[in-house]
């Protein structure tokens, strides 16, 4: 238990510190990795496991929140295949370049290793990025969706690299897997009858790593891809959010394993650190090929933009494959320490790019070259509030809430605003004014600004983040209107409040008004209501 105690002390610690630093939570945990290599602290076995469980359960929560029409867009499929081969073919070409300026590491590989870690270098890192997505709130963002769609692509290329380089194929029994399809059916009616408590959230970990993880390993698949399609099957159910929602806290304290493992990989020297920070240096060209691609296929560059700086980092599968160079006898053991150091540098600095904010980004787009709108894919094109007088940003239940009450029972002209295309539509042929956008988009707010019949907006997103962010843009846009918003948190109320929002409101006081209002409504007894003549306490 000792050993345990060291181990989160230090990883609190650092994770605190960097916080401070405004730094993501898991810069932190990256140092206390390679703190606690350099203290020589005895190594935890049960860490590798608790990592492997964090990562299983984080793509079992991208399959539940994964629209699989989304891997059949040309700007996923296609990106993903001409950006790892420019990847590759570049990569190789800068790594030969440095062997012959004389890096100690680079001298004298061949051309086959060389291009082996130019392959591990092309991949981003799905852990990190989703992450930072649902830190933001914006996992269902057209660039949050395109860069998952990208990972997933990038995923099913991992598995057959991993079958290639196996020696054998996968079991014949991986052809029953076809049988899962109607297995989740019948799952389904199982999941309906567990509530919402803790039978549900143990559902979900016996779906990840029962027929997802260890199904597939066993017929010699990648046991992380089946929980990614486990997901994927279950994602149509009505509580895949709720369940997604459930396992968020296990998942995320899970994960805080797997960037501490990567510190624990192996300390570096001198020339390590040399070759590691001249991997970091092609990360804003592998960025950079990303934007001009997307850009390529009709996505704004603001749109673009996000997404390749969301990918600019290294993914712990490129551990994988050197990994798979050192068994091969392609590559030294030392690279293994070398992939773990420029995977932890990378990760730095994505967080510290990342963080910057979306208005960065607006800056940068503005910029570059003007785009024809009416090229764009239609999501890109520009929605029109109308005559509304009100804007609700974020259809959920309390957007959707808030939408019905302002309508139905106030009388005003209400538009609803969510990035969530599928909810979009669903609601629209309900008979809802709601309209595609992103309001953390700087855009969105300027033509929100030509509407002069919009006189309030409603921030109703779920993530804080998400919402200090549309606030952001829609100061920088001028808008002069009424802003109300709502939070989770007393201290997210008062930094609303703090920072010039009209109305801020925590939803949980807001379903005890409504509780109280629906008990009023249907009769308070009599004895309970003061008299008019008589003075109410």
């Amino acid at each position: 238990m000792t050993v345990v105690a060291i181990y989160l002390v230090i990883t609190f610690g650092l994770g605190g510190l960097a916080m401070a630093l405004r730094l993501p939570p898991l810069v932190g945990f990256l140092a206390a990795g390679f703190v606690i290599n350099a203290l020589n602290v005895e190594d935890i076995p049960q860490l590798e496991v608790l990592a492997d469980l964090g990562v299983t359960l984080l793509l079992f929560a991208i399959g539940l929140k994964l629209d699989a029409r989304i891997l059949l867009r040309r700007e996923v499929w296609l990106t993903t295949s001409v950006h790892m081969l420019v990847s590759v073919v570049l990569g190789s070409i800068t790594l030969w370049l440095a062997a012959v300026a004389g890096v100690a590491m680079l001298s004298g590989q061949s051309v086959q290793t060389i291009a082996l870690l130019a392959f591990a270098l092309s991949f981003s890192s799905t852990v990190f990025v989703v992450k930072v997505l649902e830190e933001r709130g914006e996992s269902h963002a057209l660039y949050g969706r395109v860069a998952i769609g990208i990972l997933v692509m990038q995923d099913i290329v991992a598995v057959v690299f991993l079958t290639a380089t196996s020696g054998h194929l996968p079991s014949p029994w991986a052809l029953t897997l076809v049988g899962l399809w109607p297995l989740t059916r019948f799952v389904r009616k199982i999941w309906s009858r567990l509530g919402h408590g803790e039978m549900q959230s143990l559902f979900g970990i016996v779906m990840a790593l029962v027929p997802g993880y260890a199904l597939f390993s066993a017929v010699g698949l990648k046991g992380d891809l089946g929980a990614l399609i486990i997901g994927v099957l279950l994602a149509s159910h009505s509580a895949s959010s709720e369940l997604s929602r459930s396992l968020f806290h296990i998942k995320e304290l899970l994960l805080v394993g797997f960037f501490v493992s990567i510190g624990l990989t192996g300390l570096p020297d001198l020339p390590t650190i040399g070759v590691a920070l001249l991997m970091v240096l092609l990360l804003p060209f592998k960025a950079a090929w990303y934007v001009l691609l997307l850009s390529r296929m009709k996505l704004r560059y603001r749109t673009a933009l996000l997404a390749g700086l969301g990918l600019m980092n290294y993914s712990e599968f490129g551990l994988i494959v050197v990994s798979v160079g050192v068994s091969a006898g392609l590559l030294a053991q030392a690279w293994l320490v070398e992939m773990s150091i420029a995977v932890a540098l990378s990760f730095v600095l994505a967080a510290f790019v990342n963080g910057r904010g979306h208005l960065m980004v607006e800056k940068i787009a503005t910029r570059l070259p003007a785009q024809d709108e009416n090229a764009l894919v239609p999501e890109e094109r520009p929605a029109d509030a109308g005559d509304a007088e009100v804007v609700v940003i974020g259809m959920g239940r309390v957007g959707f809430a808030a939408y019905q009450r302002m309508t139905d029972h106030y009388g005003l002209r209400v538009v609803g605003v969510d990035y969530d295309g599928p909810r979009v539509e669903r609601l629209a042929a309900e008979g809802l004014r709601v309209i595609e956008g992103d309001a953390t988009d700087l855009d969105f707010w300027h033509q929100l600004r030509h509407s002069e019949s919009v006189r309030i907006a409603v921030l109703a997103m779920p993530r804080h983040g998400a919402n200090v962010t549309a606030l952001a843009c829609l100061r920088e846009s001028g808008f002069s209107g009424e802003v109300a918003a709502v939070a989770r948190y007393d201290d997210e109320v008062q930094w609303a409040r703090d920072h010039g929002v009209d109305i801020a409101f925590n939803v949980y006081a807001g379903a005890g008004l409504e509780l109280a209002d629906q008990v009023a409504g249907n009769g308070v007894p009599e004895r309970a209501q003061p008299a008019d003549d008589e003075p109410s306490e």
